[in-house]
């Protein structure tokens, strides 16, 4: 597994989320679409596991809370960037989604949960903003973010 072969696994997501308007309806879009169990779903879960072992994905941090960006956005990527946080019982760093956020919630421990979420999507409307956290065990999330706009903020 290569970044290559990891962007065309986010293709199909990546597809039917440009152009869409970041919001509950685009939610529920993915998980109908991509729910858990579906061969997208679990070959880019597969897929990250894969390439955290290898050594290229979620390279920075530490113990308990890695990250990295994978694919900067591109025309390729519809203004889509897509990155991935490795976190365990942790409250990451307060920021804003400028245009929004999607994320794909991978638990790693079996009942962890991200921000409250359980394995699947959720989706974060343009403004919004929050301090990332995983609870009850460890959980990998993949997000893409539209231009790859994240404004980091000191709260």
């Amino acid at each position: 597994m290569n970044v290559e072969q990891f962007q065309q696994l986010v293709k199909p997501v990546i597809d039917l989320v440009a152009d869409r308007r970041l919001d509950k309806s685009l939610e529920t879009l993915l998980e109908e679409r991509f729910p858990p169990g579906s061969e997208v779903f679990e070959s880019i879960d597969k897929a990250c596991h894969e390439a955290i072992e290898a050594g290229w994905m979620c390279a920075q941090g530490g113990e308990g809370r890695r990250f990295g960006r994978v694919i900067e956005p591109s025309d390729e990527t519809r203004r889509l960037s897509v990155d991935v946080v490795d976190l365990i019982d942790i409250a990451g760093p307060h920021h804003r989604h400028p245009n929004g956020e999607i994320c794909m919630v991978l638990p790693v421990t079996e009942g962890a949960l991200f921000d409250g979420r359980p394995r699947g999507w959720c989706v974060y409307e343009p403004e919004s903003q929050h301090r990332p956290t995983v609870s009850n065990g460890q959980a990998l999330v993949l997000y893409l973010l539209p231009e790859g706009e994240i404004d980091f903020t000191r709260q």
